[in-house]
């Protein structure tokens, strides 16, 4: 038996009894000599009213509560809480003083009171949720300063308030782990569970490399859960009619107002035109390279030739492209070389360089 069901019940009853009461009350109120029909005929009104209306005012504002407040995220909400519990408590300061004027105003204000209080204490909670989670974080961390700069790691640094969304790219890319193990990812790695259900869907793909790429996302993920530079929290907040997941990444990044960490093009640049901000992997390996100017020299290992006629090509520590002029006969050995030219392309940075003679 449905929840539905059991409400209509009791509303059909509860509705019953008032119309049957309204109806014996206005007969008698009326003079009437037909009580016991203006008694049942109201109650049958009442039935019918409270077995169709019921669940219009119980059951689906609930489910609409239930749906906003799983939209909402945790941040949000505490700090709703408390924002509404201190208007609140300012409110009820004011009451006392405000109900001693003359009426109507002594009657009148303290409500106005409550409501202003508190919608203030709420908006100007959640508005400023990241600078008073900051200064709570700070408050609470002050004590153990001393013992994480004495340890000489950067525990503190990982413990920022800052939200993190994860896309699946990145995480089956792997090279997350490693920056949150580096300490440069500061605050809580959020991963929605329609991310962790699409990296479940890879993993049990037919196609061996796609489940060979979610098995690394899963593992890359079990990696992560151990760092303890980062928070790595797994959230059941989504987003309702919204079917793909960079469309739900996005609107939940507007919402949370966070960033995401990804390395898909595509949403990289869907989310920038809608204001959200990205953080690419991409990038930041680009930006981390080795910088090198037209006339250092350099010494690489020339693996292979060129697409040119007579050039070689090698890598950097960092796999960054050389490409040296006359190179060819020299494949397999290593070679000190003089940088001529460097070209920043959209696949990443390549270095021209001819040999020393």
């Amino acid at each position: 038996m449905s929840s539905s069901f059991i409400i209509r019940i009791l509303g059909m009853l509860l509705f019953a009894g008032v119309g049957s009461y309204w109806g014996f009350w206005f007969a008698q109120a009326n003079a009437l000599d037909q009580i016991v029909t203006y008694t049942l005929g109201m109650g049958m009104v009442g039935a019918l009213f409270g077995l169709v209306a019921t669940p219009y005012f119980t059951i689906t504002p609930m489910r609409a509560l239930r749906k906003m407040l799983v939209r909402v995220s945790a941040e949000n909400l505490l700090a709703g809480i408390s924002g509404l519990v201190a208007g609140l408590l300012v409110a009820a300061l004011l009451t006392f003083p405000l109900s001693q004027l003359p009426a109507p105003v002594g009657g009148i204000l303290p409500f106005i009171a409550v409501v202003l209080f508190g919608y203030f204490g709420v908006a100007l909670f959640v508005m400023r949720q990241a600078d008073m989670l900051t200064v709570i974080s700070t408050i609470f961390n002050r004590g153990s300063e001393s013992a994480s700069s004495t340890a000489g790691g950067h525990a503190n640094w990982g413990q920022g308030s800052r939200t993190i969304l994860l896309d699946t790219s990145v995480i089956i890319d792997g090279r997350v782990a490693d920056i949150a193990k580096a300490g440069f990812l500061p605050g809580t790695l959020l991963i929605p569970r329609f991310v962790l259900n699409e990296l479940q869907y890879i993993a049990d793909s037919a196609d061996s490399l796609r489940r060979q790429r979610g098995r690394r996302g899963m593992e890359v993920l079990a990696d992560l859960q151990k760092v303890s530079a980062v928070s790595v929290r797994i959230s059941d907040i989504d987003v309702e009619g919204v079917r793909e997941v960079d469309d739900k990444l996005i609107i939940l990044a507007r919402q949370l107002k966070c960033p995401i960490l990804t390395n898909d093009y595509n949403l990289n640049r869907v989310a920038e035109l809608q204001g959200v901000t990205i953080l690419n992997i991409n990038e930041l390996a680009n930006a981390v390279k080795s910088v090198v100017l037209p006339g250092e020299a350099l010494a690489i290992a020339i693996i292979q030739e060129g697409k040119e006629l007579s050039q070689g090509v090698g890598y950097m520590d960092d796999g960054t492209m050389v490409v040296i002029e006359n190179g060819n006969r020299y494949i397999g050995q290593t070679k000190n070389v003089s940088v001529t030219k460097v070209l920043q392309t959209a696949a990443g940075r390549m270095i021209f360089a001819k040999p020393d003679n």
